[in-house]
């Protein structure tokens, strides 16, 4: 089975009531935190347990150290995950507004702590759940606690330091996710240093996605990431972004694709720039 799946709202709402089905709800506002808590409380897909970037998905930030969203505890997040009634047969639908980057977070979470199968991201997400003329509730979800047994694996993650010692091959092929104005360093919203890590190629995330905010099909996601990555090796392809995030909107696409599981430089630009001695480069 694929570690990338899309489910419809269809599909969805056919599912919806079944006892191995565990629906996360992961709304979140990078411009405003508690967003996705009020959004949620304010109504959500009916079963839903809600997951907040900030407390739940990411360990905190520590100033001139991490960048924004270190990835959490993973024994903090097991046993979040289990008090929401995670088990291992768990068929797992994720979602956030629609364009998938705070669920995807989530999905790539599931997989470093195991999780390898029965993971959905709903295709447009919210969103389309309202244009499909679903319900939503502000009921509690009653999911029994699961049993998640998790091992994280280490193999998907690269440090700041494994990136740094790869800087140069020509080998690589380095994604970053962020919009192009930032990538170029013309903009930098978020953090105090703009620009990109030297060698990377921008892939903006909402790339993933066509017009009517659903993901691409499989073949032209293909097409996009063999077109950004050329002749050099799968093996060598590294994703990041801010702050570990929106990269993980581009390998669940590029899993969507066909690709392997590639490595996240999970501190990503927000982490690269804490020390100024590490290089930076702006402009394409």
């Amino acid at each position: 089975m694929p570690l990338a799946q899309l489910i419809s709202t269809e599909q969805l709402q056919q599912r919806l009531g079944q006892n191995d089905l565990l629906v996360l709800d992961c709304r979140f506002a990078l411009e405003d935190p508690p967003y996705g808590r009020r959004s949620y409380l304010d109504g959500h897909i009916p079963g839903a347990h809600f997951l907040d970037l900030d407390q739940d998905l990411s360990a905190p930030a520590v100033k001139g150290v991490t960048g924004r969203h270190p990835l959490p505890d993973p024994s903090a997040l097991i046993e979040r995950l289990r008090s929401c009634g995670l088990r291992a047969d768990s068929q797992v639908v994720l979602y956030d507004d629609g364009p998938g980057a705070f669920a995807a977070r989530a999905w790539w979470l599931l997989i470093w702590l195991g999780k390898r199968d029965g993971l959905y991201l709903l295709d447009g997400g919210l969103k389309a759940w309202r244009e499909s003329g679903q319900e939503l509730t502000t009921t509690p979800p009653s999911n029994p606690p699961g049993d998640f047994a998790a091992q994280p694996d280490s193999s998907l993650v690269l440090t700041t330091e494994q990136l740094a010692q790869r800087l140069g091959n020509p080998a690589m092929t380095l994604l970053d996710a962020r919009a192009l104005p930032r990538f170029r360093g013309e903009v930098e919203p978020l953090d105090p240093v703009a620009g990109h890590i030297p060698g990377a190629q921008c892939a903006v995330f909402t790339d993933n996605l066509g017009a009517n905010g659903r993901f691409l099909s499989a073949q032209a996601l293909r097409q996009r990431f063999d077109t950004l990555r050329g002749e050099r090796p799968l093996e060598n392809l590294v994703a990041y972004c801010g702050s570990g995030v929106t990269a993980c909107h581009n390998l669940f696409a590029m899993s969507l694709a066909g690709y392997p599981l590639a490595p996240l430089y999970a501190g990503s630009w927000s982490e690269w720039i804490t020390d100024p001695s590490r290089p930076t480069a702006t402009g394409d």
